[in-house]
């Protein structure tokens, strides 16, 4: 699929087919995210996937209006920053007047890449801003623990 296109057909969707998505889509999607550019190439997004049983668990870290919306999702990614590294000099000062909100700068960037890549692939998105980070942090700490 041509680039304008997705551009013009990507829509935030709130109903999907309880379907899985085989890993492999899921790694061009993120992968697609990591191509975006990032301050100095510092490359701060992190990503962290939740399917099936474990997709259900984690919608529990959403309000209501939200949980509803992914009500069926087969794959939940969030998406985390490292902290202090884009928009910094090696010795940790400030070099751009965003000052330590760079990162969500190149978050962004990569979210709106991912977005592009699953609609190219034929899959639908959502990106939610309202949700529990304490305990979607508790639910990914507690899981890559068992790993």
């Amino acid at each position: 699929m041509e680039l304008q296109t997705c551009i013009d057909q990507r829509r935030s969707v709130r109903k999907y087919m309880d379907k899985p998505v085989p890993r492999e889509l899921i790694r061009e999607i993120i992968q697609a995210a990591i191509m975006a550019p990032s301050w100095k190439n510092s490359q701060v997004s992190r990503y962290y996937v939740a399917e099936g049983a474990a997709e259900k668990e984690l919608a529990c870290c959403l309000p209501d209006f939200n949980r509803h919306n992914v009500e069926n999702a087969p794959v939940l990614i969030v998406s985390t920053v490292v902290d202090k590294r884009a928009g910094f000099t090696r010795a940790g000062e400030y070099e751009t007047h965003l000052k330590d909100g760079f990162q969500y700068y190149d978050c962004g960037m990569q979210a709106m890449n991912m977005c592009l890549k699953a609609h190219e692939l034929g899959l639908a998105t959502l990106i939610m801003g309202i949700y529990d980070e304490a305990a979607i942090r508790k639910f990914f700490n507690r899981r890559l623990s068992w790993q």
